[in-house]
């Protein structure tokens, strides 16, 4: 009798399946480090925007107005998408406070993403007295819920901004 040293039908079939389980699991792991890479990036562009939005603030004595009108009149990062010459928060480029204006690695579309408003003073109840104030924040955070754990928060008594963002700052003129 001949002795044949093959692998059997089954035996490459279990192979197949073990080496498919195991590339799905590695494809997971994969997709939720890229969120979270994703999410931090988002978090480090607010930080930079946010210290962008000082300087002007030193250099002009207040905070930029609003530059879109597509999105109820709040700036949209890439509104109009990346390249389309509608800069997040123009008046940060041009002013040279910022190389250039962040937007959403994933939100491209219209009015997605980081998002800006500058309020007139008293706006939504905040106090008058403290002048006008800015809101900048960004929605659809890929791995945490809403409000992010680490969200300075922005509300004014009749309105909390917390509640329309994962991630909110503001900040007075005065």
């Amino acid at each position: 009798m001949q002795k044949n040293n093959g692998f059997t039908l089954i035996e490459l079939l279990v192979v197949i399946a073990i080496i498919g389980l195991l590339s799905s699991i590695v494809l997971v792991s994969l997709n939720s480090a890229r969120q979270k890479a994703r999410d931090a990036r988002r978090l480090s562009d607010m930080r930079q925007i946010q210290l962008a939005l000082e300087l002007y603030y030193d250099s002009n004595g207040g905070y930029p107005g609003n530059t879109d009108n597509d999105c109820g009149g709040w700036d949209a990062g890439f509104n109009g998408g990346p390249n389309s010459g509608d800069p997040f928060i123009q008046p940060l480029e041009t002013g040279g406070f910022i190389a250039k204006t962040p937007g959403d690695p994933i939100a491209t579309g219209r009015c997605g993403g980081y998002s800006y408003y500058r309020y007139s003073a008293g706006a939504y109840g905040c106090d008058a007295s403290r002048g006008a104030y800015f809101v900048l924040g960004v929605r659809d955070m890929e791995t945490s819920g809403r409000p992010h754990p680490n969200s300075p928060g922005w509300s004014c008594p009749s309105r909390n901004w917390q509640n329309e963002f994962d991630w909110v700052i503001g900040g007075f003129e005065r």
